[in-house]
């Protein structure tokens, strides 16, 4: 019996997931459908233009092996790719594309429209009176990407900004959405663009603006009867950053004005920039056009930064204030201050204050003492070494024999259930499981993961097992 398509992705899947990083294959793989299979050509849907390219240059490779082991050296791989169209419509179409991995060029063509700029237009940032369009960014410049770290938590949303930097209007991520939880850098990612931009093109008119900011001003151009003023002016931009779009909830008539602004920039070929605290497809209150207008480009999420992260971003701090500390402070911070990296900087900060009133030098018994309360009402991660602790005393192991190279059975069952639990309850990423489990792989930690998971399912006893010790890990 002949395999379906989907039978047919799902096994490419199984091998693509035990072959890259359990995060990349649920933002780049978990997303695509299958669509067909013809004789030999399996076609899979992607959700946008900027998936497709982004699995061309970065996974081609793998796709290619996997779709040939599954339908031989004659398989071939094509996309269909959801397109929306920047019409007043805004209705999607969808358009094939062959893989590059098959020896095809796919080629996409952008003409943006031009658009005159109205030098006379009023300025709703500048004192009324002032006639002269000489636009402020509204930007900090000490939000740059020399100072925003890179990790797992925000590669994606720091090299799909860097790539709109440095081609504004011109990629496949306009508008860029870049979401996540407080404190975790969605404003200082977006200004660092808008900061790069100018640095890069000082001609470009670039604009900050917060949702709230830009709502009081549509209330006061209504007030001015200034409205067409007031579209103007950002019509008139080549870039705008509109952080916290979240806080259109509700607003029906600015939502509607910022629609047509929008629509009027991304047909002219300009770039925007969106913040907000959740996914497009989570915003409440947004009316369904503005919504949909919004996924056209790449939404990106950050994450809370796991602990090489956190310590990285201290040790920026640390240089760029000029002061040392000693490691074990640094890492004490970084491992008990996880909620977001505002809270962390302003730990780090708090000690550095009490330091210098109280005229000590900071050492790791002065952080715990300062940080008490500070820690006291945040969140504390479970560590790994106490999870492989915890594993080892229920199953009756010796710790050291969860790291060595034993395959014995009782030992590889502690070892991945402990790898699990750390995935789990922790926030370190599968390299870091790995690294701490005996220098292992990320992709020893997916498979001990995908074995629990799977045994959890058919083996009662030793689901209870793991029941039992996450149990213990609660009351902890």
């Amino acid at each position: 019996m002949e395999k379906t398509c989907t039978e047919v992705w799902n096994s490419c899947l199984q091998i693509i997931k035990d072959n890259i990083p359990n995060q990349s294959f649920k933002t780049w793989f978990e997303p695509i459908s299958a669509l067909k299979l013809e004789g030999k050509v399996l076609t899979i849907q992607v959700p946008s233009l900027f998936f497709y390219e982004w699995l061309e240059e970065h996974y081609v490779g793998l796709l290619r092996k996997t779709v040939k082991k599954q339908l031989g050296d004659e398989g071939r791989l094509e996309y269909n790719i959801v397109v929306d169209k920047s019409s007043s419509t805004g209705s999607p179409y969808t358009t094939n594309m062959p893989s590059n991995g098959n020896g095809a060029e796919a080629k996409t063509q952008s003409m943006p429209i031009p658009v005159s700029i109205n030098k006379d237009i009023k300025n709703p940032f500048i004192i009324p009176g002032l006639k002269k369009l000489n636009v402020d960014p509204q930007l900090n410049p000490n939000y740059t990407f020399d100072n925003y770290i890179e990790g797992d938590c925000n590669r994606l949303a720091r090299s799909a900004g860097y790539a709109v930097a440095a081609k504004p209007g011109g990629t496949s991520f306009n508008p860029l959405m870049i979401y996540g939880g407080v404190g975790l850098g969605k404003t200082h990612l977006a200004q660092a663009i808008g900061n790069e931009i100018k640095r890069n093109v000082p001609d470009k008119l670039v604009i900050y603006v917060s949702c709230e900011k830009f709502c009081q001003q549509f209330v006061d151009s209504l007030k001015n009867n200034t409205i067409n003023d007031f579209v103007n002016f950002y019509q008139a931009m080549d870039v705008i950053i509109m952080d916290d779009v979240h806080n259109f909830a509700g607003k029906e008539k600015t939502q509607d004005i910022f629609f047509h602004i929008f629509n009027h920039l991304h047909q002219s070929g300009k770039q925007v920039i969106l913040t907000s605290d959740k996914a497009p497809k989570d915003l409440a209150g947004l009316e369904e056009r503005l919504l949909s207008r919004f996924k056209w480009g790449l939404s990106a999420d950050l994450q809370v930064p796991d602990l090489e992260t956190r310590v990285a971003i201290l040790k920026k701090k640390m240089y760029a204030d000029g002061i040392e500390l000693p490691g074990e402070v640094i890492e004490y911070v970084a491992h008990n201050i996880d909620n977001n990296v505002r809270e962390l900087e302003g730990a780090m900060v708090s000690l550095l204050a009490q330091s210098t009133l109280n005229k000590k030098d900071i050492d790791l018994a002065l952080a715990k003492q300062m940080l008490k309360n500070f820690i006291k009402n945040t969140s504390k991660e479970i560590s790994m070494e106490y999870i492989q602790k915890l594993v080892c005393e229920y199953f009756e192991v010796p710790v050291d024999m969860v790291k060595s190279q034993t395959r014995k059975r009782e030992i590889v069952q502690a070892r991945q259930i402990s790898m699990y639990l750390s995935k789990s309850h922790t926030k370190s990423s599968l390299k870091t499981i790995g690294a701490f489990f005996g220098g292992r792989d990320h992709s020893t930690v997916i498979y001990a993961c995908q074995t629990v998971e799977d045994l959890i399912e058919t083996d009662k006893k030793f689901k209870a097992y793991v029941n039992d010790i996450q149990k213990k890990l609660k009351m902890s």
